[in-house]
């Protein structure tokens, strides 16, 4: 049986939305009635028959009230419960793999066998005019950090240059000794050493003794002894820090003499300090040298009391790098104060440090410009590694190099090719000029006043120069370089910059012809230089200053060979003045001809 649910509340909605009002006694009649009728309707198929209903009230519909539709209803069902927040974690362990990729291969690479480097050598060497060449160099590794080492160099001729009469012969002997450590955060080493040279003042004029007899003039000659030794006793140490604000100093004592009494002191102390300012390292510099010593007798020989000589430098130098784009720039001063402690002459001093560059095309082009300054200390020592045949009574003061203003281009022409050209303007006070003593023939002499020493002189100069420089690799087996430097001078006090050359120009090659044979050669011009020396015991018509002598040019050509037998062995030929010019270094100093030293090269470790 079927059964159909009525909605009684919806049903009563539907009647009081369609029909008039009527009496609540009658409503509730006509559901009654109408409930009775469909429940019969649905129980029974019965013919229905036509029936005329007539209505007696005409039908007047109303509207019932409307409601807006939320547009989010609440829903109050349980499925629309407010949903908890639900983390997800990762539940990871590791999976074995089973898959092994094939290992690649470099197909037809040869791996070239890497040179072992020996942390030792000894070379020694022979050749004509008595010449032995030696030299030692070992170092030793206590543990990973400290390290111990020496070196032993030795390089003498016994002389015999064509048409020298005095000794020729020359001794150079040194040892030093290093001690040192590579730490964490700072590496650090302390050195001592020792250096003994002995040189003779071989010069004489090419007229000496001309007025007079040759037994006389054989006479005075045999009495001049011109032996002169060297000796060097130094000290020092360097310390470098990784991280610090103390970057690093450099510590160094020498002490310098000779046979004549002479005697030099020289201690010089540089600490450095960097500091980050503003992504800028800003670097400082401060300075402490000290140069003080004596010398016996003056060049005349009528000082009663020793020559001395004192003099103390204190500088600091400050300076930072600014880089943008293609710009670099090198801001910094010298600023110094110098302490005559001899003659009281103290004087404050202010350099410029500035430099810059720009990189015009990349690598290829770079140009480069400045002015720098610099307080030079000089000192008997230098002034003898530069010339040995200096008398022991020369003039010590320091060199005030005002300004050095320089422009110029620099490079790459090729991957293989670089360039440098470079021009200058120098302003120095003074100038530090060798220049010969004046002599005169008297046996009582110094064995030094013969007219067979030089001397230092000081003028206030200006040099301009300029300098070019080219090198070039070809290959891996053959590498190419050369340079010169042209310079004028201008003196305020002196004729002539003594023994300054205006030409300078270098030269040199090296082969690599096998991978057992190597070969080099080195060529140099120097151009003519001016000196000026008098004889005191004639008297001349001419003005000395007017008067200068002229040292002629002169082209050195040099090479070498090699035969490296093994990795340890190596064996040279080396050939120096292969022109056999007997030119003048010095004025009266000739060199010596064509020579030509053999020797081995042994490398090994312990």
């Amino acid at each position: 049986m079927a059964f159909k649910y009525l909605n009684i509340k919806s049903f009563t909605n539907k009647i009081a939305t369609f029909s008039a009002p009527f009496p609540s006694s009658r409503v509730g009649l006509g559901i009654l009635f109408l409930f009775v009728f469909q429940f019969s309707f649905a129980q029974k198929k019965e013919q229905i028959g036509t029936e005329t209903v007539n209505v007696v009230k005409p039908y007047t519909p109303t509207i019932s009230d409307a409601f807006k539709v939320k547009e989010t209803p609440t829903l109050e069902e349980e499925g629309n419960a407010k949903k908890e927040t639900i983390k997800y974690t990762i539940f990871s362990f590791p999976v074995a793999s089973t898959f092994t990729p094939s290992k690649g291969k470099a197909e037809g690479v040869e791996k070239e066998k890497q040179e072992h480097l020996f942390k030792n050598y000894a070379t020694f060497g022979i050749g004509n005019y008595g010449t032995f060449v030696g030299e030692l160099f070992v170092n030793y590794d206590l543990n990973n950090n400290n390290y111990v080492g020496g070196m032993f160099k030795h390089h003498s001729s016994q002389g015999g240059i064509k048409g020298v009469e005095l000794d020729d012969r020359f001794y150079d002997t040194a040892i030093d000794l290093t001690y040192g450590a590579h730490e964490k955060d700072l590496s650090w080493n302390f050195d001592l050493g020792y250096q003994n040279q002995v040189y003779n003042w071989y010069g004489l004029p090419t007229d000496f003794g001309s007025g007079m007899t040759p037994s006389d003039r054989r006479t005075l000659i045999n009495g001049i002894k011109p032996q002169q030794d060297y000796n060097t006793i130094t000290a020092g140490g360097k310390i470098d820090f990784t991280e610090s604000v103390f970057d690093e100093a450099v510590l160094k004592f020498n002490h310098f003499s000779d046979m004549y009494g002479s005697s030099e002191n020289r201690f010089y102390v540089k600490p450095s300090f960097k500091v980050d300012i503003m992504d800028t390292a800003v670097k400082t510099n401060l300075v402490v040298d000290y140069v003080g010593g004596s010398f016996k007798k003056n060049y005349s020989n009528t000082n009663v009391e020793p020559l001395k000589y004192g003099f103390t430098n204190f500088g600091i130098e400050p300076s930072f790098v600014v880089l943008k784009d293609d710009w670099t720039l090198n801001i910094g001063a010298g600023i110094f104060y110098s302490l005559d402690n001899e003659k009281s002459n103290n004087k404050f001093l202010i350099y410029p440090q500035i430099s810059a560059s720009y990189k015009v095309v990349g690598d290829l082009m770079i140009f480069y410009a400045g002015a720098e300054g610099n307080l030079e200390q000089n000192s008997y020592q230098d002034f003898v590694e530069e010339n040995p045949f200096l008398s022991p009574t020369v003039n010590i003061a320091p060199t005030d190099k005002q300004y050095d203003i320089f422009a110029g281009l620099k490079g790459k022409l090729t991957n293989n090719v670089s360039y440098n050209v470079r021009g200058s303007y120098l302003n120095e006070r003074n100038k530090a000029l060798f220049r010969s003593n004046d002599y005169t023939e008297r046996s009582t002499n110094e064995n030094y006043a013969f007219g067979n020493s030089l001397q230092v002189v000081y003028d206030d100069m200006r040099t301009l120069s300029f300098y070019g420089e080219l090198k070039a690799d070809f290959s891996q087996n053959v590498t190419f370089g050369i340079n010169g430097t042209f310079s004028t001078y201008t003196n305020d006090l002196e004729s002539e910059a003594w023994n300054l050359p205006k030409i300078k120009v270098n030269s040199n090659i090296d082969f690599a012809i096998t991978k057992k044979w190597f070969a080099g050669v080195n060529v140099f011009y120097v151009g003519e230089r001016k000196d000026y020396k008098t004889n005191k015991d004639i008297v001349y018509i001419v003005a000395p200053s007017q008067n200068p002598i002229v040292l002629k040019s002169y082209f050195d050509l040099n090479a070498n060979v090699g035969f490296k037998y093994n990795e340890r062995f190596t064996a040279f030929l080396r050939a120096n003045n292969i022109t056999n010019k007997a030119y003048e270094k010095w004025l009266n100093y000739t060199v010596q001809g064509f020579q030509i030293v053999a020797g081995v090269n042994y490398k090994f470790d312990f």
